[in-house]
């Protein structure tokens, strides 16, 4: 039996193929809704699965064509990140047979098929249940990781567990020029999930703010990108941690959330004990320049908009561990120092802990002193 997908974004078609072709079931896949029309002709499937928010013409134009002009009874599920009532009632009045509401799991999406095209659903469970659990995610994040000399550091398994169970997210190592065999690990750790890992190879080491920069500006060409972020190769935060930004930002106004090492009730938080003392005098200083009250601007763990991906990242940073400061004096300018208050979250992160072999030193800590004082004449 045949599926045609209908979805813009080309990571979650490329998800829902996997896991329908291991169920048996033939995909064609579309990316607009002018494309799904023509193909919904071409091969008459027996079954549409459709995404609503798409540029140009939206779902919605296509449940109109499939059911009013061609006058066709072919099912149809919706699967949408958009869970206003009101959308959700009109597509079912307008001929929808199911609605799907994104992070959806991919064994539910199966057994919801299997309904529809009246196959039993007891063989679809017992088929999945070797399968692992994957959450199919409503928004595609793409997450920069630095890496200089990680070669021993790296936990790839987590990295791989992550992505194959939520579904919607592209890591993007970025080998900073290291010496030791971290490029090849990397690669290693990509080799067969290039649709969900990648490795960008700087040459040369440029500093953690220079390997960020190259990232986020790789993965802004990727137009199926909703958000954008970078998080530390050692995972002091954790991936909860960082799902914990991306559903902040997604279900706000908020144009950047970055994660905060406040130790706070229920949370664990471990830094050395001069590392917190030197943490906490920059960020004294750092507030002062800013004229914002953060408690940490340094945390490892951020997640932002396009706008601000594609607008903060265009020129060098003056320093190398200091950019999340001149990111955020950036956006001041870019946004108006009116609004900026308004526009950035700061939160308090259930885990960070400080992992032996970092690569900021306290004489580097020292150093930022005198780099805070670069950064304050020239912005």
């Amino acid at each position: 039996m045949k599926i045609l997908a209908i979805d813009d974004q080309p990571l979650i078609l490329k998800s829902i193929e996997l896991k329908l072709t291991k169920a048996g079931y033939d995909l064609s896949f579309a990316n607009t809704a002018e494309d799904g029309i023509i193909k919904f002709v071409d091969e008459n499937p027996d079954l549409v699965i459709l995404d609503l928010n798409m540029p140009d013409k939206n779902g919605f134009f296509v449940i109109n064509y499939i059911r009013e002009l061609k006058k066709s009874e072919t099912p149809i599920i919706v699967m949408s990140g958009n869970k206003d009532e009101q959308t959700i009632l009109n597509a079912f009045n307008q001929g929808a047979d199911d609605y799907i509401q994104k992070p959806v799991g991919l064994n539910e999406l199966v057994v919801r098929v299997n309904k529809l095209l009246k196959k039993p659903i007891k063989n679809t469970i017992a088929q999945t249940e070797n399968f692992v659990s994957q959450k199919l995610q409503s928004k595609i994040v793409g997450v920069v990781i630095p890496c200089y000399n990680e070669e021993k550091r790296l936990k790839a398994a987590e990295f791989t567990k992550f992505v194959e169970g939520k579904l919607g997210y592209h890591l993007l190592f970025v080998n900073d020029g290291s010496k030791d065999n971290t490029l090849e690990v990397l690669k290693e750790i990509s080799k067969g999930k290039e649709d969900y890992i990648s490795v960008y190879d700087c040459a040369k080491n440029g500093g953690k703010a220079e390997a960020v920069r190259q990232g986020i500006l790789h993965l802004t060409k990727d137009k199926q990108i909703d958000y954008f972020g970078y998080l530390d190769a050692d995972l002091s935060t954790n991936f909860n941690d960082f799902e914990d930004l991306v559903a902040t930002i997604e279900n706000s106004n908020y144009q950047i959330v970055g994660g905060s090492r406040m130790a706070r009730m229920g949370a664990n938080i471990t830094k050395e004990g001069g590392r917190a003392i030197i943490s906490k005098t920059i960020n004294l200083i750092i507030r002062n320049i800013l004229g914002m009250s953060f408690n940490d601007t340094q945390c490892g763990a951020k997640v932002m908009t396009r706008e601000v991906a594609e607008n903060m990242f265009n020129e060098k940073f003056l320093t190398s561990w200091l950019f999340d400061v001149e990111i955020f004096l950036r956006m001041k300018k870019h946004f108006g120092k009116e609004n900026v208050n308004e526009i950035i979250c700061e939160q308090p992160l259930k885990r960070w802990i400080h992992e032996d072999g970092s690569h900021l030193s306290m004489k580097d800590s020292i150093k930022i002193l005198g780099q805070l004082v670069q950064i304050k004449f020239s912005y």
